[in-house]
């Protein structure tokens, strides 16, 4: 582990305490970066990257020009996975499998057992993601998925889905680096195209191709990885 990564742990661990203890609650405005900076003796590097852990685990959400607010603390789930507990680029492949095998067939089920509801979240998260603003493309990747998977009407997809929360987005990005980075047009472009071909097939109801646009895009998202 690097000497930032400790730093950034240390922060994380401090906030989580506040956060469970009920000193931040849920609505609650998190510290400045100015007032991590002091609080914890960190660098403002530091500090950011402890708030996007803080993201991707799903405890607080953060708004353009605003800063960082708590979210409700997640009810405890049989399955949990932490992203702390993915260290190595082989770690983060092995999350990329494990969605291939869960997200593809959450895509085909989709579209067999679409409804109005179920099309209407799936169309406006697919919007959302096309208009974020960088600070939150994590959010809105996740929110996409998680609306594939609210659309199956089988509620452990979606269970499985709030487990991982949008730190199973964020890892392959962090790992992918500048390769990966949302300011990268092309990239950006790439990956709005494969999401629009998800959903045009899930909300076609084809099944066969929905699960095959799904594959398509984590696969891309595994060689990218491997290329990194």
């Amino acid at each position: 582990m690097t000497i930032s990564a400790g730093l950034a742990d240390r922060v994380v661990s401090g906030i989580k305490d506040q956060i469970l203890a009920g000193d931040l609650a849920p609505g609650a405005k998190l510290p400045s970066e100015s007032d991590l900076v002091a609080t914890y003796g960190v660098s403002r590097t530091v500090a950011r990257e402890a708030v996007t852990r803080l993201r991707a685990e799903g405890l607080v959400e953060t708004f353009q020009g605003r800063g960082s607010f708590v979210l409700a603390v997640p009810e405890p789930s049989p399955f949990a996975l932490e992203s702390s507990a993915i260290r190595t680029q082989h770690d983060v492949l092995d999350m990329v499998d494990f969605r291939l095998g869960v997200e593809c067939e959450a895509a085909s089920l989709a579209a067999a057992h679409l409804d109005e509801q179920g099309s209407r979240a799936i169309e406006d998260a697919l919007a959302a993601l096309a208009t974020v603003h960088p600070d939150g493309a994590v959010e809105a990747d996740f929110a996409f998925h998680r609306a594939v998977a609210a659309a199956t009407g089988n509620r452990f997809y979606l269970d499985l889905m709030d487990s991982l929360g949008p730190m199973m987005i964020m890892l392959p990005r962090t790992r992918l680096g500048d390769a990966y980075s949302p300011s990268d047009a092309l990239h950006v472009e790439r990956v709005q195209r494969e999401h629009d071909n998800i959903a045009s097939a899930i909300l076609a109801g084809d099944a066969d191709t929905a699960r095959a646009a799904m594959r398509v895009h984590l696969g891309s998202t595994r060689r990218r990885l491997l290329s990194s």
